[in-house]
């Protein structure tokens, strides 16, 4: 086990089975988040140009460039920087102990969140990701403060126990979908109006119980892909909300998903990275050679063969990248 390993403590494992999230304080060095907070900047004012990613038009003053975007999506395919965070080792070594030992990175999301902009409603992650067996999830990687007044993530402990509720347009997307005889059928989800979210009825069962994730740079929120969660709109005249976002599953789950963009077969496990561990089935190599275990997979006491890598990614695996205006 390398030294330098970082360890959670068994209370920590309770809690997140127990409430669906768990806050490792200063997870991230200094020196990291500052690097990030730096790109951002970099990448608002429109001085890294990235490949897919519309910059800001020229002639904006410093405050129209920072609302240009409110999050992006998969940089992870198109900058060095972001490929790095996706796979930060110690980020890794909590999801090692959370749901691996072998872990898939799937899903990266730079969150701007300029001041007014808008937050996002009750949802669940796995509604959008599937994945079988279902094990996906997140990490929410702080850059700036972040607290109720600049919108912070806002969960609910123990909502991690409800199935994934099924859009009325997305039948069939998740493995509850017909399989649980009550269970309703919504839709909205992710609406920040209530009235029209069909998860606000399973929200209010748990009574007000939702806590505001305040964080600071460099604490990473775990969480659990079935936990309703919501952000409310940053309030504040001058202060940003950006955090990296990333979601991750155990590396032998099926993952049929590929952020929109088209895949060959029935999963697009072969173009997600070998974070941790090993695999039976195939996977992705960092394309900017961050040093992972997809590099060279761990041989285990189980004795797994090794997955055959996939040496690149297709050209369609890059145009899944999303801008949100």
């Amino acid at each position: 086990m390398p030294q330098d390993r970082y360890q959670i403590g068994v209370q920590d494992y309770i809690d997140y089975h127990r409430d669906g999230y768990l806050v490792a304080r200063g997870l991230v060095p200094d020196t990291e988040v500052e690097e990030i907070r730096r790109h951002t900047e970099e990448l608002m004012h429109g001085r890294i140009i990235i490949d897919g990613v519309e910059p800001p038009p020229p002639g904006l003053t410093p405050e129209q460039m920072g609302q240009h975007w409110l999050r992006i999506h998969m940089l992870h395919r198109k900058h060095e920087l972001h490929e790095r965070y996706l796979l930060q080792p110690r980020i890794l070594d909590v999801l090692e102990a959370l749901i691996g030992p072998d872990v898939s990175a799937l899903q990266t999301m730079l969150f701007l969140k300029p001041p007014g902009r808008e937050g996002q409603g009750y949802h669940q992650d796995a509604y959008y990701i599937p994945t079988y067996p279902d094990t996906l999830i997140g990490s929410w990687l702080a850059v700036d403060p972040a607290d109720e007044e600049n919108g912070c993530m806002k969960v609910i402990p123990g909502s991690h126990h409800e199935p994934i509720y099924p859009d009325e347009n997305k039948l069939g997307q998740n493995h509850t979908d017909g399989s649980i005889e009550d269970l309703a059928v919504i839709a909205g989800a992710s609406a920040t109006d209530e009235s029209v979210n069909g998860l606000t009825p399973v929200a209010a069962k748990y009574g007000g119980r939702e806590v505001a994730a305040c964080m600071a740079p460099g604490d990473v929120l775990f969480f659990h892909s079935h936990l309703l969660h919501r952000s409310h709109a940053n309030r504040t005249q001058t202060r940003f909300r950006r955090a990296f976002v990333s979601h991750y599953c155990n590396a032998r789950s099926l993952v049929p998903w590929n952020h929109g963009a088209e895949f060959e077969g029935t999963t697009a496990n072969n173009l997600h990275i070998l974070a941790r561990g090993n695999t039976h089935l195939d996977y992705a190599l960092p394309k900017f050679g961050t040093p992972c275990d997809a590099l060279n997979p761990r041989e285990t006491a189980r004795g797994v063969r090794p997955a055959r890598m996939m040496g690149g990614m297709p050209a369609s695996t890059v145009k899944g990248v999303m801008v949100t205006r």
